[in-house]
């Protein structure tokens, strides 16, 4: 006797959206989500303030040490170091943190990207691992694979300070809206 999908119930989308909700979602304050045109590739708007702050981070992202540096609908780019806080028992970065990082900037990007429309959720993450590390500053770019009407799907690599791609993982978010 297996589950019978006619009759499971799942939580259903909320009934409006609000736009200040979205970041507070992500464990983002307000000012991470921008519009894309309002955007610069150095993660400033038309007025030349920093749009990427470290407020923008959860205390579990800031516990990665993840800082954002571009965020956009097209890509979203993040630094951050391995190092002993976040390794597994042999003494490498764990990869449960690179699952994390890889799920935080797919989320953020596919966010941006859906904007005020409604809001996303991760329904898969897949990550595979090329490179142990140990210690050292990290780079990782989410970019979009595809980016539709019901669910987006955006690939994240993370490369080392000598460009060797140490991570890659793939996130499939579903878009939600907002029930009419």
């Amino acid at each position: 006797m297996g589950l019978d999908r006619r009759s499971a119930t799942y939580p259903e989308a909320p009934s409006s959206f609000d736009r200040e909700e979205l970041p507070q979602a992500l464990g983002l304050s307000r000012r991470a989500i921008v519009d894309d045109d309002r955007m610069t590739a150095r993660g400033e708007n038309h007025t030349g303030d920093p749009v990427v702050t470290d407020e923008m981070t959860s205390p579990f992202i800031r516990h990665l040490g993840v800082e954002l540096t571009e965020v956009s609908g097209d890509l979203v780019v993040a630094r951050w170091q391995a190092g002993e806080h976040l390794h597994q028992p042999f003494g490498i970065l764990h990869g449960g943190a690179h699952c994390s990082v890889v799920e935080t900037l797919a989320s953020v990007a596919a966010a941006v990207w859906l904007g005020d429309k409604g809001k996303v959720v991760g329904v898969n993450n897949n990550t595979d691992f090329f490179r142990a590390v140990a210690e050292g500053a990290l780079e990782s770019r989410a970019t979009p694979l595809h980016r539709g009407r019901s669910q987006q799907l955006w690939v994240v690599e993370t490369r080392d300070a000598e460009d060797r791609l140490v991570a890659r993982g793939q996130v499939r978010l579903q878009n939600l809206y907002p029930a009419d």
